[in-house]
C-alpha cells in the first residue's frame, strides 16, 4: 500500500482525483494504525491527521459544484478551485469542514477538531499542562487515533455510490476495516 502514497496524484480537476485522494486516505490511516501498534503515537497521530486531510480534500473536489454555490464572493470560489482542493491548507481546515456541514456533511467539523487536535500532538507530544497540546498522555491520543479512523472509514464506506470504485479502494477499505478490528 505504501506505494499507493507515491504515485503522482490526478488533476484535481479530473474524476480520478477523487478516488486517488480516498486510496490516500485509506493508505494513510492504515500507517497510523501500523505506527500505533508499534507504539509509535506521535507518528501515528501525523497520519491520522494526513489521512483525514486526504478524505477532505475529496469531498472538496466532490462536492466542488454546491461549495461553488454557498461560495460569497468569487475571490472564495477561485480559492476553493486553485488552493482549497489541491492543498488543504491547514489553517483553513475548520471553515472548509464547516463549509461542508452547510452542504450536507453532518459532524464533519467535530471530526476536523479531533484531526487538528492530533496535528498539534503530533508536533508536541504529550502535555500533562494542556498548554501546547489537548492530550495529557499517549494513550489518550491512541484512542482519538482510532475513533478518527474510525470515523474515517464510515464516511469512505457512504462515498462509495458516488465516486469510481474500483478493487484498489475496495481492498484497501476492506484491510483498513480489519485492522482497526485488531487495534481495538
Amino acid at each position: 500500500m505504501t506505494e499507493t502514497l507515491e504515485r503522482p496524484l490526478p488533476k484535481p480537476t479530473t474524476e480520478d482525483y477523487v478516488s486517488a485522494r480516498l486510496l490516500e486516505a485509506l493508505a494513510e490511516a492504515h500507517l497510523a494504525l501500523r505506527f500505533l501498534n508499534e507504539g509509535l503515537v506521535r507518528n501515528a497521530a501525523g497520519k491520522a491527521f494526513q489521512a483525514w486531510r486526504a478524505l477532505l480534500a475529496a469531498l472538496l473536489r466532490l462536492e466542488l459544484n454546491k461549495l461553488l454555490q454557498i461560495a460569497k464572493t468569487e475571490e472564495e470560489r477561485r480559492w476553493l478551485v486553485e488552493r482549497a482542493i489541491p492543498r488543504v491548507p491547514t489553517s483553513r481546515m475548520k471553515a472548509l469542514s464547516q463549509m461542508l456541514e452547510e452542504i450536507g456533511h453532518p459532524g464533519i467539523s467535530f471530526a476536523v477538531d479531533k484531526a487538528l487536535n492530533l496535528h498539534d500532538y503530533q508536533y508536541h507530544g504529550p502535555d500533562p499542562d494542556m498548554a501546547m497540546s489537548k492530550y495529557r498522555n499517549r494513550e489518550e491520543a491512541a484512542v482519538d487515533i482510532k475513533l478518527l479512523i474510525d470515523q474515517l472509514t464510515k464516511r469512505i464506506e457512504k462515498l462509495k455510490p458516488r465516486v469510481r470504485w474500483g478493487d484498489e479502494l475496495e481492498k484497501a477499505l476492506r484491510e483498513l476495516r480489519r485492522q482497526l478490528g485488531d487495534s481495538s
